[in-house]
């Protein structure tokens, strides 16, 4: 994936004085820290587009300035025109964790002698718990779709799979027929970095599957061939923001307030399992984290449900 703007074309110039000899264009180790991320790493186009964002906006920075991208101090600079943009303290932790992973892979390359970014701290971000539907929410919004039409029967498909399984919305929408076992209760999930994983749904999302593959699929498609589970009628997948647009419109026909994103539904499916009981490393496995670390947003449930444990059955408690 090409760069954009800025980052596809600018060079920087040296600073005044001779301080510092001068430097290649920005683009060229932006490229080829794109295509590791793409070809190596086998990151998703979504990961790469993010990337390639953040990049443009700082070889953007660059042209501006005419600061040197290798120094430190140039990074204390951009790091202070997004403070002044007054961007979310997640945002720049985003921007800034970029812009490490890009210099520690030109530091593992030997193509710079430091790492000018490593040193600088990440924005304090806080605790933010995440929100979760009400399981009566969660049956008012699975049974919003008219199930006497095609699209309906395929949205309420999705709507169980994305609460039974917990998958990211472009896992779901990109998900193949060859990757769901209904017999076994399977469903096969590539995530980032084309990592697989099995994940186990219960009894309503088989049914809701069943059947949509035997009245609703085949009537959308209207003899168009798709490897694609959740189609669309040109034959194509479902993609993320058509799905994040009926996700809200059902919202508010299920007469949920807040406004409704698939990561919400996500965030739903972890929170319950444990106050279910299920473990986190069992939480971390099904949401295809690949680091604990993730997942631990979640402990607040836990601490929760061993205060009830001990409540309960402590005698003096």
């Amino acid at each position: 994936m090409p760069l954009t703007g800025q980052a596809r074309h600018g060079t920087v110039a040296a600073q005044p004085g001779g301080a510092h000899p001068p430097e290649p264009a920005f683009s060229a180790p932006a490229q080829s820290f794109l295509d590791y991320c793409r070809i190596e790493k086998g990151l998703a186009a979504n990961s790469i587009a993010a990337y390639c964002r953040d990049l443009d906006r700082f070889a953007a920075f660059l042209a501006d300035s005419g600061a040197p991208w290798s120094q430190t101090t140039t990074f204390q600079r951009y790091l202070d025109t997004l403070y002044a943009a007054k961007l979310s303290s997640r945002t720049i932790a985003r921007h800034l964790t970029t812009l490490r992973n890009l210099f520690a892979f030109l530091l593992r390359e030997g193509r710079v002698p430091a790492d000018p970014v490593g040193s600088i701290p990440l924005p304090h971000q806080g605790m933010k718990l995440p929100k979760r539907l009400s399981a009566d929410e969660v049956n008012r919004l699975v049974h919003a779709p008219d199930l006497s039409k095609p699209i309906g029967l395929r949205d309420r498909a999705m709507l169980e799979l994305l609460y039974a399984a917990g998958p990211r919305v472009t896992e779901l929408c990109r998900a193949e027929t060859r990757d769901l076992n209904l017999d076994a209760h399977l469903l096969k999930v590539t995530g980032k970095g084309n990592k697989q994983r099995m994940v186990p749904i219960g009894d309503p999302a088989r049914v809701a599957l069943r059947e949509y593959l035997d009245r609703g699929r085949s009537a959308i498609l209207k003899g168009r061939v798709s490897r694609y589970l959740f189609v669309t009628a040109q034959g194509g997948c479902m993609t993320r923001q058509g799905f994040w647009k009926l996700l809200r419109q059902y919202g508010l026909k299920a007469g949920i307030a807040s406004p409704l994103t698939p990561h919400l539904l996500r965030h739903t499916f972890a929170t319950h399992l444990l106050e279910g009981g299920a473990d986190l490393r069992s939480v971390q496995t099904m949401l295809g984290h690949a680091d604990i670390g993730t997942t631990q947003i979640y402990t607040h449930v836990l601490r929760t449900r061993l205060r009830q444990t001990v409540d309960q059955h402590h005698p003096r408690a």
